[in-house]
């Protein structure tokens, strides 16, 4: 079932999605100043089931990660909590008392989760969010991607942004989120989460996901259970084909600058399912996979939601 942004008082609370997903290319033609050698990555070992709900208790949360920028955080309310916000803005709770938070790649240093329970009392947890390591990488390419010129650029781009945001305000059924992700493909780490990019000496935002360098044609799989929430008809300038699969809770994953999409919008996906082939569409020097996360409008490192490289 997906349902959209204007059904979302009937099924929690309401979530804002709105941003671009980042734009990456290979190592050929780039130079990483600060990176440390890259690593081949073994085919991942099958997820874990999902951890066993445990008892709410009263007036305590539960808490499983740790804060930091870039990364996820699970964890159960307090017991008889009818409402949960983290620095003000409202979270959705599972009937099981289950919730996801995340923290953007720029997060602040504190955070507050407060939950109202039914008496109208609150009980509150400040979260210190500890900060992430970030390169710095020049890449050889053109920073408006496939478009012919700037003009093209400019014209094309703001509509690939609006089909973006709208699979983005999308909500859906699914509890892949509370998986342990897989990697989509493996191979070499060409590009890595977080780092400030810079096109032909042009700054750029900095790189909103983790790239892997495979042959074109190579199958990616789906890393958790969701739901296809867009499917590109056409190569967007940046992202080339472009797919993204929501995991509930607003917590998404957009495969980038793919070969071929071997399903569609509204597609009921599962771990570990084939979802299309590596390509090099958009703003790419050479084929790889470019798989990028978000939860609402924080942009996490995928790095800390699978498992580690050669585990």
């Amino acid at each position: 079932m997906i349902l959209r942004k204007q059904d979302w008082p009937r099924y929690g609370a309401a979530m804002t999605l709105l941003v671009v997903a980042a734009s990456c290319v290979p190592p050929a033609g780039s130079r990483d100043i600060a990176a440390s050698p890259q690593t081949s990555m073994p085919a991942p070992a099958p997820a874990p089931a999902p951890v066993r709900q445990p008892t709410l208790v009263l007036g305590e949360f539960i808490l499983r990660g740790n804060p930091q920028q870039g990364d996820v955080l699970r964890g159960v309310v307090p017991g008889q909590t009818r409402a949960l916000t983290l620095d003000g803005a409202p979270i959705s709770v599972t009937g099981d008392g289950d919730f996801l938070i995340a923290f953007d790649r720029d997060a602040a240093a504190r955070a507050r989760l407060v939950a109202t329970v039914t008496d109208g009392r609150q009980v509150v947890r400040d979260l210190e969010v500890a900060p992430g390591t970030w390169r710095i990488e020049y890449i050889n390419a053109p920073y408006r991607g496939g478009a012919s010129s700037d003009a093209d650029f400019e014209r094309r781009r703001p509509a690939e942004l609006a089909q973006i945001a709208a699979a983005r305000n999308t909500l859906v059924d699914s509890g892949g989120w509370k998986q342990r992700f897989r990697w989509p493909v493996t191979g070499r780490l060409s590009g890595f989460f977080g780092s400030q990019r810079v096109y032909q000496g042009k700054p750029g935002t900095y790189h909103g996901g983790t790239d892997i360098a495979v042959p074109a044609g190579t199958p990616f799989v789906a890393p958790a259970d969701g739901v296809v929430v867009l499917a590109a008809a056409a190569p967007f300038t940046l992202e080339g084909n472009l797919l993204i699969v929501d995991h509930g809770m607003g917590l998404n994953s957009a495969f980038l600058h793919c070969q071929r999409l071997d399903v569609k919008v509204g597609d009921r996906v599962v771990q570990g399912q084939v979802l299309g082939t590596v390509g090099r569409t958009g703003r790419a020097t050479g084929p790889h996979m470019h798989w990028g996360l978000k939860w609402r409008d924080a942009r996490l490192d995928p790095a800390k939601l699978a498992d580690p490289i050669g585990g």
